[in-house]
């Protein structure tokens, strides 16, 4: 659908993530959100050494998907890396159509703490948005608080909103 942000699971993802994500990200952006069909793991993305996938190759994988929707956001329950470094919360094509999170890292449990299901949907939720931003070709934002806020660590997550600060509000091209 023209105007609509797809959300794709690569791999297996809980459905009510994704439906609960889908509803999260509509009264968030009011942009209306859609669930696709899954596409599998992208293998040759894995890398054996540091037994986690290269962002890259998700984001190849969801520019790949036909069809008219506006965004296409993946989700992915593998731990991913990008060249130069350790991990990413996830990853976008600047002002391109694809972004996508990766999900291990976002849970407590990743950590060897007890697991907290509002916590995590509330972390997925920010980091959506914060990969959705980059495809509308928003940078990194200094305010701590804003969702465009580089998550360097999950306190920097926890800490930000999932809102856009005004200054990356005015130049979204919403």
């Amino acid at each position: 659908m023209p105007g609509t942000i797809l959300i794709i699971p690569i791999g297996d993802v809980e459905a009510d993530l994704t439906a609960g994500l889908a509803q999260e990200l509509e009264t968030v952006l009011r942009y209306p959100v859609a669930v696709g069909e899954p596409v599998p793991i992208p293998g040759e993305g894995y890398d054996p050494y540091r037994r986690q996938y290269r962002g890259e190759f998700m984001l190849a994988a969801l520019r790949a998907i036909p069809g008219p929707a506006e965004r296409i956001l993946g989700l992915v329950d593998v731990d991913c890396y990008a060249l130069g470094l350790n991990f990413i919360f996830g990853q976008a094509t600047l002002r391109g159509r694809e972004a996508f999170v990766a999900l291990p890292r976002l849970r407590p449990a990743f950590y060897g703490l007890p697991d907290d299901p509002a916590l995590f949907r509330q972390r997925v939720l920010k980091e959506a948005v914060h990969e959705l931003g980059h495809t509308w070709g928003l940078g990194h934002c200094p305010d701590p608080q804003c969702v465009m806020h580089f998550s360097n660590t999950l306190h920097d997550t926890d800490v930000k909103g999932a809102a856009f600060c005004s200054r990356c509000r005015r130049n979204l091209p919403l």
